[in-house]
């Protein structure tokens, strides 16, 4: 069926999805009516993950053209994800309705790219302001500051045809295709509203929660660096902000949580949730507040945060980050070991803030040159693991491949992630370097050419 505009599109998609899922129960989806009470079943954990799946095709539908922060489809993503937050009964929690609007003018040479936009030309960078919107909802009015809020949170912009970050190939090349982003960010959206539903059919907690869905992450996290500068719930009655970001490409049962140095709390809390029946994941900690995702912008804002990640993939930045290949079940686990967090945080007094000695970037190595593969992030041996590698970059012409280990670069001995960038800061573009790789059994030697 084909539709002729994007917002009919957003209320083609709601409709869709209201009369596909058995989760959501009310007497006249999308009519308007203002007086039809709303009803949320708890259905179990395949009806859970069938509503993420639902809530991630939605939302990586072409229609919304990849939900590039400041134009058209994001939007309508934005309207599409408001329409969903209130069927779940939260309340409006932005300075306009669901939204909180933001104004960033990028500063050049960032390359502002658009479909059909022709001032975009011979590479050009064109500074002009960018709109974008954050969706906010909440479970109790804005005015209830007598209580503690927690704050869960998501990003729902991604890359459009192929911005500036993308890694696909074509975009390199001048060309355009919509990335759908499934993974990044869909499925924290779709995690977000997973919580948000569970809590209208039993609270997860009794004071309010904030869900907060941030626009211009891919940006530079411009959406929730704006909320924590101009909140609508204010900054000092925030006791907590748990991220979600990547979370639909579950693998085994690693998974990666970032800021439990954030407060003393975190460690006990994870291992209590983490024996519940269902969780036993094997969890990559990182005590950092400081990461490429939104809950930084609250940890320098001193709320304890936590962020979930389920690690890099050849889709990340790719137009082949769909909907198909996502681990819904996995989601669903991701869910319930969140759940169990949120509720164990509510019986505490106080949630103290600790800053992390790592909050800086000051000390991490400066490097010019790239090997062009991406890193295993949840990898805990020696050595850095590649987890994907782009074609006609220098770990590709030199033969390196999806799994080997990173071992040493030149002379120097390559132990973890740092030491790896490490080892990419002591070279320059055009020098080429013996680097040690293992492979299966094997150790093996390659000569790479730097760009």
């Amino acid at each position: 069926m084909k539709y002729r505009s994007a917002r009919s599109k957003v209320y083609a998609v709601a409709l869709s999805v209201c009369f596909s899922l058995a989760v959501l129960m009310i007497g006249s989806c999308g009519s308007g009516d203002s007086s039809t009470g709303i009803r949320v079943e708890d259905m179990g954990l395949e009806a859970s993950a069938e509503a993420m799946r639902a809530d991630v095709v939605a939302l990586t539908d072409e229609g919304f053209e990849g939900r590039e922060t400041g134009t058209s489809g994001a939007y309508a993503a934005g309207q599409w994800l408001a329409d969903r937050m209130a069927t779940l009964g939260l309340q409006a929690a932005g300075d306009s309705g669901f939204y909180q609007t933001f104004r960033y003018k990028p500063h050049p040479p960032m390359q502002v790219h658009g479909h059909g936009d022709t001032s975009t030309t011979m590479g050009m960078a064109v500074v002009r302001e960018i709109v974008g919107r954050n969706v906010l909802g909440a479970t109790a009015s804005l005015s209830d500051t007598t209580q503690r809020w927690g704050v869960i949170g998501c990003h729902h912009d991604h890359l459009g045809w192929g911005d500036e970050n993308s890694l696909w190939r074509g975009a390199a090349e001048g060309d355009s295709s919509i990335h759908p982003g499934a993974d990044d960010n869909a499925s924290g959206v779709a995690l977000l509203l997973e919580l948000a539903s569970r809590h209208s059919v039993v609270p997860l907690v009794d004071h309010p929660l904030l869900m907060a869905s941030f626009s211009g992450e891919e940006k530079g996290l411009w959406g929730s660096n704006h909320y924590t500068d101009e909140p609508t719930v204010a900054m000092e009655h925030i006791d907590w902000m748990i991220n979600f970001d990547m979370v639909g490409r579950l693998k085994g049962d690693t998974l990666a949580v970032y800021g439990n140095g954030t407060s003393p709390v975190w460690n006990d809390i994870l291992d209590t949730c983490n024996a519940a029946e269902g969780a036993g994941f094997e969890l990559v900690l990182s005590e950092s507040g400081v990461g490429p995702s939104d809950h930084t912008s609250f940890y320098l804002a001193d709320v304890p945060v936590l962020h979930f990640f389920t690690g890099q993939h050849e889709d990340y930045h790719k137009p082949t980050d769909t909907a198909d290949k996502l681990n819904y079940e996995g989601m669903v686990r991701i869910a319930d070991f969140s759940a169990c967090i949120v509720r164990e945080l509510s019986v505490l007094d106080s949630i103290p803030f600790t800053k992390t000695k790592d909050s800086s970037n000051d000390d991490a190595p400066r490097f010019k040159v790239t090997l062009g593969v991406v890193p295993d992030y949840l990898f805990s041996g020696t050595g850095m693991r590649i987890d994907g590698v782009s074609e006609e970059r220098p770990a590709q012409v030199a033969g390196m491949q999806k799994g080997d280990v990173v071992l040493r670069i030149g002379d120097h001995d390559v132990m973890d992630m740092m030491g790896y960038m490490e080892g990419l800061s002591l070279y320059e573009e055009g020098q080429t370097t013996p680097v040690m790789i293992q492979r299966g059994k094997d150790t093996l030697t390659v000569d790479v050419t730097w760009d």
